[in-house]
């Protein structure tokens, strides 16, 4: 009986997956019918004539992912580092806490702080900066192009970056403390400096961990949708600025779907989604891919 309840349980998981996947490919069709693969290539996005593309909407919600890693891996890393090897011990319980604390907080209150706080900051203080600092270097000069709008894709990157911040920390954390001690003092007693201990001894021995938090992370960007829709601007179109406008497709979903009058309006939402499930669908099967091989290369 014990058997056949756990194993019931572990088929309804499947069972609701496979649910989800038939009931987002049932509502996608007429979308599919009338759009064709123009659906992902094109961002014209106009429910008053009935023309769909989610092209933007990918866009935005790939990019924003990408400021967030770029902000919270590192910015992660260094915390477990601090926490694990150099923090003071009366300290690492109030900090540990903390960051916790964080993951805790609904994502409608980092939108609202986002909104009201942070991109009045960036449009006062930090865009107009970044924008005259990358004026003269080609390249960089059209991803910080102005005006400073405060709210756009870089905002919301830098809001998903403090979101997915504990989840990375926390894994990582943990998965240093399981280092052995022996291995951390062998490397200081043959003269490492803490950044070589890091380096060399415990990112080598915690790689899979480190990278299982990373993918957690990033699977809380791609899917967040009220604190990217207060700050990213909503706007259905690629620009080269990273400063402008823009949205991700939970935020068009979040937006738009009450709203929507007609089948196919309907129906592009829900294709919308179920493209969101299929780029989430692919990073965790890159990820999980990408940990066995460093599991089998650890193993040799």
């Amino acid at each position: 009986m014990f058997r056949g309840a756990t194993q019931s349980a572990a088929v309804l998981v499947l069972v609701l997956l496979g649910g989800v996947i038939v009931s987002l490919i049932h509502g996608s069709g007429p979308s599919i019918r009338a759009f064709g693969f123009g659906f992902l290539t094109t961002q014209t996005w106009n429910p008053v004539t009935e023309k769909f593309g989610a092209l933007g909407a990918i866009y935005g919600t790939v990019v924003t992912s990408l400021i967030a890693m770029l902000i919270g891996i590192p910015v992660s890393l260094g915390i477990a580092v601090f926490i694990t090897e150099l923090c003071p011990p009366w300290l690492k319980r109030p900090i540990g806490t903390a960051i916790e604390l964080l993951a805790g907080i609904p994502s409608i209150i980092y939108g609202i702080w986002g909104l009201f706080v942070l991109a009045p900051f960036l449009q006062a203080q930090v865009q107009p900066v970044l924008i005259a600092l990358f004026k003269p270097i080609p390249g960089l000069s059209t991803i910080f192009a102005g005006p400073p709008y405060g709210i756009g894709t870089f905002t919301a990157g830098i809001i998903l970056s403090m979101m997915v911040l504990p989840y990375i920390t926390s894994v990582t954390r943990d998965v240093f403390q399981t280092v052995p001690a022996v291995l951390k003092e062998s490397a200081y007693g043959l003269g490492c400096t803490t950044w070589e201990v890091v380096r060399h001894v415990m990112l080598p021995y915690t790689r899979v961990g480190v990278i299982g938090g990373i993918m957690l992370g990033l699977g809380r960007a791609l899917g967040e949708t009220m604190a990217v829709t207060f700050v990213i601007g909503n706007a259905h179109r690629i620009a080269g600025s990273i400063l402008a406008p823009g949205t991700t497709i939970s935020a068009a979903i979040a937006n738009e779907f009450a709203e929507a009058e007609g089948g196919l309006y309907t129906s592009a939402l829900i294709e919308s989604g179920l493209i969101l499930f299929v780029i989430t669908f692919l990073v965790l099967s890159a990820a999980r891919l990408l940990l066995q091989r460093a599991e089998q290369k650890a193993q040799r």
